[in-house]
């Protein structure tokens, strides 16, 4: 393996972005996701890849067998745990780690807008509004508004998620009914986010810190343009080190880092 193979965590369109570009410059990624979706993209897009969850230990005996000279995490915002994981196996390992994130969105001066530091914040204050919310953080964290928020008056919980089986199994294993599931998969105008919140009669809009690639921003200024209250939950507190918000600064960190290593 040469000086410049790396490993990237590289589960969405950015980050697959950010694979091509670093092996146009002459790095050699191998790149792991979670999904055969992102694999599958992966493979369209001519990139070296593996699929499956690692731990930090398997991760960092991924990066001696193969002999990779750096980690660069380009996990989603809210991959904490993958996050967590590859700086652990990168410290392990004894070589760089790089973050890559998505520049953060400010909607902090407009009334409508709330942040929160978690989802069951977010849970609890939509639990006092009411009305007709729209939930678009996913399944994995599904439970903690379905325990909260179903069953309470006047209160009805739309759920948007991807449409996969297990999303389905888990709304109908919830509670959530099937005239409340949006199963769709985004990029998501702004002219259909705008069908979807009028079709619902939406109040309230609950989304996460994703970030511009996210579609934070479409999803959001959307609900805004409609005068819907909006929560969104920050992004997890990582002590990540090296932080990079554009793809010309990862390779600067890392030419930077192996030249001294």
């Amino acid at each position: 393996m040469s000086d410049r193979a790396i490993l990237q965590l590289a589960g969405t369109s950015d980050a697959r972005a950010l694979a091509l570009e670093l092996k146009q410059a002459g790095w050699e990624p191998l790149c792991t996701v979670v999904t055969e979706s992102a694999a599958h993209s992966l493979e369209e897009a001519g990139l070296n890849h593996q699929i499956g969850r690692m731990t930090a230990e398997q991760m960092a005996e991924l990066v001696r067998s193969k002999g990779l000279k750096a980690i660069v995490d380009a996990s989603h915002p809210f991959a904490e745990e993958a996050s967590r994981n590859a700086i652990a196996a990168a410290e392990a390992a004894g070589v760089p780690y790089v973050r890559y994130e998505r520049d953060s969105l400010s909607f902090e001066a407009n009334p409508l807008v709330t942040f929160v530091d978690d989802y069951e914040q977010a849970a609890e204050l939509a639990a006092g509004k009411g009305g007709v919310i729209m939930l678009t953080t996913g399944s994995k964290t599904l439970q903690i508004f379905t325990e909260r928020l179903l069953g309470l008056p006047d209160t009805t919980l739309i759920a948007r998620m991807l449409p996969r089986r297990d999303n389905m199994e888990k709304c109908e294993q919830l509670g959530v009914p099937q005239k409340h599931i949006v199963a769709m998969q985004g990029p998501f105008s702004a002219e259909l986010n705008t069908a979807l919140y009028r079709q619902y009669g939406v109040t309230l809009m609950i989304t996460k810190e994703s970030g511009q690639v996210g579609a934070v921003d479409e999803k959001v200024t959307t609900a805004l343009a409609l005068g819907i209250e909006t929560i969104i939950i920050g992004r997890p507190q990582v002590a990540y080190g090296t932080v990079c918000n554009d793809f010309g600064s990862v390779q600067q960190s890392l030419t930077a880092a192996l030249s001294g290593a």
